[in-house]
């Protein structure tokens, strides 16, 4: 969808271009598909802050959707899409004869259309929004909502404008392209979902003003070299100065390193399954 811009009869329209999105539905979301959702300001189950500038923001009710397309061989007629606010993608409303189930909207759906989830397929079934295990999907195609692992429902490429790219299957598994250029191995039986996410031009938004970021739910961040030594590692200095009056490396307020610090656990099992890192390297003991 185009971004909008505003003419400038406030300060914070002069800034603000926002995505307007047409065809989205103005109903209510389907309300057996709705639960509530309890804010908790960053903080866990201790009442510690845990991630920070998070708190307040409008309320929300979360969408159930359906990561695992349990419907399966059924033909499903989208009712609508939907606007929602717990993520960047937009949702499809999918009618399967009695029931009905939320579905991450991919890129070209449109109201009206028919889509499946199955285990076998056509040449011709190879289409938007169609479900199906990367085994019997054909290698180049463009895919979004995959499973990391089989039966756990989708975990790869959910945001808006996101896909990944089926490279070969080899052996029982699928070789993935990851948006960062990553390469990576998955089993053949994980399933995915044909196309792009939608709503591509999410990036593209510019708040405007400080409120609209109040109403996502985010407050406000002040920098570590705004503050005073006592509050900040990057505190202090006579006047502006890289990291308190030092050259010291950007770090949080607990000293952790905040700049070209690899954070992914060496040991973590999922690294034997990466081919070559978005960084173009391969991972140690792979040639």
């Amino acid at each position: 969808m185009p971004i909008k811009s505003f003419r400038p009869l406030t300060p914070s329209l002069r800034f603000t271009a926002l995505n307007m999105q047409a065809g989205l539905s103005k109903k209510r979301p389907e309300r057996s598909l709705t639960e509530p959702l309890k804010k908790n300001g960053g903080r866990n189950c201790y009442g510690r802050v845990t991630v920070r500038h998070r708190g307040g923001g409008h309320k929300r009710l979360y969408r159930v959707i359906d990561f695992r397309r349990a419907v399966r061989d059924v033909p499903g007629k989208v009712l609508a899409l939907e606007y929602d606010p717990n993520r960047t993608a937009n949702l499809a409303l999918v009618q399967h004869n009695d029931a009905k189930s939320y579905i991450v909207a991919p890129k070209g759906l449109k109201v009206g259309d028919t889509i499946i989830a199955s285990d076998k397929a056509t040449t011709n079934d190879f289409t938007v929004g169609n479900n199906f295990p990367l085994a019997i999907i054909p290698p180049a195609t463009r895919v979004h909502c995959v499973e990391l692992y089989p039966g756990r429902g989708a975990q790869l490429a959910r945001s808006a404008g996101s896909s990944l790219e089926l490279v070969a299957i080899e052996g029982g598994k699928a070789t993935l392209k990851m948006p960062s250029g990553e390469l990576r191995l998955v089993n053949a039986t994980c399933r995915a979902t044909i196309g792009e996410v939608g709503n591509e031009d999410h990036h593209l938004q510019s708040l405007g003003k400080a409120g609209r970021k109040r109403w996502l739910g985010i407050r406000p961040t002040v920098r570590g070299m705004a503050m005073n030594p006592v509050d900040h590692p990057n505190g202090g200095g006579q006047g502006k100065s890289k990291g308190g009056g030092g050259r010291q490396h950007l770090v949080s307020p607990w000293g952790q390193l905040a700049k070209g610090f690899v954070t992914r656990r060496r040991k973590k099992p999922s690294t034997s399954q990466i081919i070559v890192h978005h960084n173009g390297r391969k991972p140690r003991g792979r040639k």
